[in-house]
């Protein structure tokens, strides 16, 4: 038994005990509180002095995927040879050596969800791992996390309109996907006619069954989407085929909050200070997640990267300075992606019965003067500078 004491505890789904304890047995949290019994045999971690919370989520990265150190022939997190590429997934690119797995976890982030990159109109399906020091992406994977990658704006223009492929245009990206969805939709009816009458079953389609659990809702849908307009393309076309759906980035959700918030829409709001190097960029505003939270939206906060993932607590930290709440804060690191990737009885939260993913930190976890000096996954300890 592991007891984790004389902390700040913060556990965000309940309350911030000033000296608090964290008791944990067999990888799961036992008890959390003020008043817990800590057993003689017990193992005692003193954190006095720091803050204790939940191991950090990023919901949106491309972790292992996008290679570091990088290959000669670019990262594996973009199938760049077809727009529709649903038949590819980022499991089969985790590399568990992957130099940025170490460093996300030392700063305090315990799960993350890899996705395929933004090149295609869909990419691929991601999935959520646990940053565990092991050999084999099995071993990493939350099983039943697969979320399929869409992607609206620029990056399916760029990649493809230059060589006279579709899509060139806005109106092309949308096209591609209503055809891909239209298409699937099809293809599932007639598998569903197929379970009583086998004579109406479609010619095997090895990409078409990828997105089978797609166009049934069994499977959500990750939709890139940085400006004002295309986040209400994705909106119009997930609502057309009753797709079960987030907004990725949504860095002009500011610019139509009231809507999204109407909608009760799911924002993936990141990276949170780009520089305006393209176009889709120029409105980014560090007000963005806070904006979309008023408006009655569930935000979670993400880097939008591999290693870089370890400086989302610096830039989070920035936004606090421009108005975000700092419970909404923490919420957007730990409960809200672990709600959004269908984790949240795992991870998320400092409760009893959860996993032991636990993080310390030496001062407040959003300054950037503020060191991870301890990381927990599953109750096994991977990094400790106290």
């Amino acid at each position: 038994m592991i007891a984790i004491t004389n902390g700040k505890v913060v556990t965000v789904t309940g309350q911030t005990f000033e000296n608090g304890t964290v008791l944990i047995e067999d990888g799961k949290i036992k008890a959390v509180g003020q008043q817990i019994a800590v057993p003689q045999d017990a193992q005692v971690i003193d954190a006095a002095g720091c803050w204790v919370t939940p191991g950090l989520i990023d919901c949106h990265t491309h972790i292992s995927n996008f290679n570091e150190p990088g290959t000669l022939t670019g990262s594996d997190g973009n199938e760049v040879t077809d727009p529709l590429t649903p038949q590819v997934r980022a499991m089969d690119a985790v590399n568990p050596y992957d130099y940025a797995i170490s460093k996300v976890r030392e700063a305090g982030f315990t799960t993350v969800c890899i996705l395929p990159g933004s090149a295609n109109v869909i990419g691929g399906t991601g999935i959520v791992i646990k940053l565990r020091d092991v050999q084999s992406a099995e071993e990493m994977i939350i099983p039943g996390t697969e979320q399929m990658k869409f992607a609206t704006g620029e990056n399916p223009k760029r990649c493809y309109g230059p060589d006279k492929k579709s899509p060139m245009t806005r109106m092309g990206v949308a096209a591609v996907m209503r055809g891909a969805l239209y298409k699937a939709k099809v293809y599932s009816d007639r598998l569903k006619a197929a379970e009583t009458d086998p004579s109406k079953a479609p010619e095997p389609d090895f990409k078409l069954d990828a997105l089978v659990p797609v166009v049934r809702g069994e499977m959500r849908c990750r939709i890139h989407a940085h400006r004002s307009d295309d986040v209400l393309t994705a909106v119009r076309v997930a609502e057309e085929f009753h797709l079960d759906y987030t907004i990725e980035h949504a860095t002009e959700g500011h610019l139509i909050a009231d809507y999204l918030g109407k909608k009760q829409v799911r924002c993936v709001v990141g990276p949170l200070l780009l520089p305006p190097a393209k176009m889709e960029l120029w409105n980014t505003k560090p007000e963005n997640a806070q904006t979309l939270i008023d408006a009655g939206c569930l935000v979670c906060l993400t880097a939008d990267t591999s290693s870089e993932t370890k400086w989302l607590r610096r830039d989070i930290g920035v936004c606090i300075s421009y108005g975000l709440d700092e419970k909404e804060a923490f919420k957007g690191v730990t409960v809200n992606p672990a709600k959004l990737l269908g984790i949240e009885d795992k991870v998320g939260s400092l409760e009893a019965g959860k996993d032991a993913d636990v993080v310390i930190f030496d001062g407040h976890p959003f300054s950037n003067m503020t060191k991870c000096v301890f990381t927990m996954i599953d109750g096994e300890v991977y990094h400790n500078q106290l």
